[in-house]
């Protein structure tokens, strides 16, 4: 299913989808990225096996789950970013969610579908934006040869910041800030090379990502600073 132009038809099967609360369940247990077998997935949704196998039969026919076979294992993820970005924006509040609430950790920094959001992921796309490293183009966002040589001289690994001009981004609608952050090929490099950095680590639980203090002082040369 194109999820970039949906028609009438495929918007309808989308919501057909997503209507059963099982299949929402699963679809947004692999949010993070990650790949699961069936029996995790099943257990996330509250189901027993043969029905959960039945609903990732239709979510695989509908377009909006992929398999990988290892040996006689099968693990289901999400078919691609696209999918992620529309089931972020699905799960927009009506309001932007309080700081005081307690998923403090999961606005200020987080994986969405193996890219950074939250408060950090909007402010490192609004500052490279401003900057003049991050351009938008018609086939999404690049990041330009200077914006490598930028998140270099700011201590990221030289040689995976020289592969990010070479990869297309998408300007992802962030469901906290309602603001854009970097998600697609770019997102993805962009957010592995700054945890294989350092600069921010995943929580034991959950889609958080934890910056460390080292890696919020080298976000700042890039003049890049969380709110509060």
């Amino acid at each position: 299913m194109p999820h970039d132009s949906l028609t009438p038809h495929q918007l309808a099967e989308f919501g057909a989808l997503l209507a059963e609360p099982a299949r929402a369940a699963m679809l947004l247990a692999l949010v993070d990225g990650t790949a699961r077998p069936a029996g995790e997935l099943a257990q996330a949704a509250g189901v027993g096996a043969p029905t959960a196998s039945a609903h990732l039969k239709r979510l695989l026919e509908g377009g909006l789950l992929a398999v990988q076979v290892q040996g006689r294992h099968r693990y289901y993820r999400l078919a691609g970013d696209e999918v992620a970005g529309w089931l972020e924006a699905l799960a927009l509040p009506r309001k932007p969610v309080a700081p005081a609430t307690g998923d403090v950790a999961l606005r200020r920094a987080r994986s969405c579908y193996r890219h950074l959001a939250g408060q950090l992921g909007v402010a490192l796309c609004a500052g490279l934006l401003e900057r003049g490293h991050l351009g938008t183009i018609s086939e999404g966002l690049v990041l330009y040869p200077a914006g490598a040589e930028a998140l270099a001289e700011a201590g990221l690994d030289a040689q995976a910041a020289a592969r990010l001009p070479g990869l297309r981004g998408r300007g992802c609608l962030d469901w906290t800030e309602r603001r854009l952050h970097v998600g697609g090929p770019l997102g993805v490099a962009l957010t592995g090379a700054l945890l294989d950095a350092g600069w921010l680590r995943r929580a034991s639980r959950g889609r958080a990502l934890l910056p460390s203090a080292e890696g919020l002082r080298r976000f700042g040369l890039l003049g890049v600073r969380l709110p509060g």
